[in-house]
């Protein structure tokens, strides 16, 4: 597995620096995702994935900065682990998947149409990305949370089961909840 300089370079080489993103730039925020995930004592490949979490893209967002025919480049760089998880993130259809993850288990692909249920420490890294993800978003700018607070709340509210304690801790503190 690589260190996060060296994935920060690829993601400079990418061109995350230039693509427009709340809070900036694109980079910064998967840099502020990166930080957020190390200071809740992640694992590290839990941290890289963070770090790398929109190259497929997301339900979310759009921009790309490695195809999915070029897994491999983002695994040599990342691990099994970390590529496996930001695949998981980026696939997710959010709407099929994160109101019933506590209770299904389930993670619907939405490039492929098929769903997984991940093993109990692989939800958990997902649902923690998940969370820290739209926790920065939350931060840098206010209409996120004006708009979505409170379905962050209910759904966030409802994984605890799954996600680490830090994590939620650090949602219903940022979230209020």
């Amino acid at each position: 597995m690589t260190d996060d300089k060296a994935v920060r370079a690829w993601l400079r080489e990418r061109g995350a620096e230039g693509i427009p993103h709340p809070g900036g730039t694109l980079y910064a925020h998967l840099s502020r995702v990166y930080d957020r995930l190390v200071a809740l004592a992640q694992p590290p490949e839990v941290c890289l994935a963070g770090l790398t979490h929109a190259a497929y893209g997301t339900d979310g967002f759009d921009v790309t900065l490695l195809d999915l025919d070029r897994r491999e480049t983002l695994y040599a760089l990342v691990g099994p682990a970390a590529e496996a998880l930001v695949y998981r993130y980026g696939a997710c259809d959010r709407r099929l998947t994160w109101r019933d993850l506590a209770r299904t288990g389930e993670v619907h692909d939405r490039f492929t149409g098929t769903v997984e249920t991940p093993d109990p420490a692989a939800l958990r890294a997902f649902a923690d990305l998940s969370i820290v993800n739209e926790l920065d978003l939350v931060e840098q700018d206010p209409t996120v949370g004006a708009r979505y607070g409170d379905y962050f709340r209910e759904v966030f509210g409802s994984w605890a089961p799954v996600a680490s304690a830090d994590v939620m801790r650090d949602a219903r503190s940022v979230l209020a909840f």
